[in-house]
């Protein structure tokens, strides 16, 4: 009996480890506010999920997104290589949120410390998951504005500590100010792939990086 129970326990173990191995990878797609993190999640979910939802609103309005979000079982096919993926959508990180950031956009007062509050809890949400949640990092930067700067390095460190695999994408290439090459200067020990979400430039490139990093 303990024999027969024994092996029964090895052959459980054996299927749960295969079946986990077949598990939709958590995919965090992080970096500073209003870099289009939404706009590129949102861009994913509309082709490749059967009813293209969208994962949250997209706002020029800084951290719009103030709680992670989530799409799940997102299946994206390139090459003849499938990928499954839960799309974590994470709020922007930055060292500081300022509610005086939203009174630029015609906001009350009340409103403005509200949303802060939120946006500085969202912060903490996106750095518990970072370190705990995701299996891999989609890395999202402003092409036009400069990557060098204090949250960068340390996001891009708490990954590379993690040994998450991380591609970062250049996005805004539609903008006149766009320089994909001093985003590849900033991060030379990562691939950087130039993109534009909101016109959906170069995503082809996109998705079989993807399918590439985290298949």
């Amino acid at each position: 009996m303990g024999l027969l129970t024994g092996l029964r326990d090895s052959i459980s173990r054996a299927a749960s480890s295969l079946f986990s191995e077949q598990d939709p990878k958590r995919i965090g797609i992080y970096g500073p506010p209003n870099a289009g993190k939404t706009t590129l999640a949102n861009r994913i979910a509309r082709d490749w999920t059967e009813h293209g939802d969208a994962v949250g609103p997209e706002s020029h309005i800084p951290h719009e997104t103030r709680r992670a979000r989530r799409k799940e079982n997102v299946e994206i096919e390139r090459n003849g290589k499938s990928v499954s993926i839960d799309i974590v959508d994470t709020p922007g990180v930055t060292t500081k949120v300022d509610y005086t950031e939203f009174l630029d956009h015609d906001m009350e007062k009340e409103d403005a410390v509200r949303r802060s509050r939120e946006a500085t809890e969202g912060v903490a949400e996106a750095m518990h998951w970072l370190r705990e949640d995701v299996d891999g990092v989609i890395y999202v930067l402003d092409s036009a504005e400069d990557p060098f700067t204090q949250v960068n390095t340390m996001l891009i460190g708490i990954i590379e500590s993690q040994d998450l695999p991380v591609l970062i994408f250049a996005n805004k290439i539609d903008l006149e100010d766009s320089s994909v090459q001093r985003i590849r200067n900033a991060f030379p020990q990562h691939e950087t792939v130039p993109l534009s979400a909101l016109e959906g430039d170069n995503m082809d490139e996109v998705y079989d990086k993807i399918a590439e990093y985290f298949g």
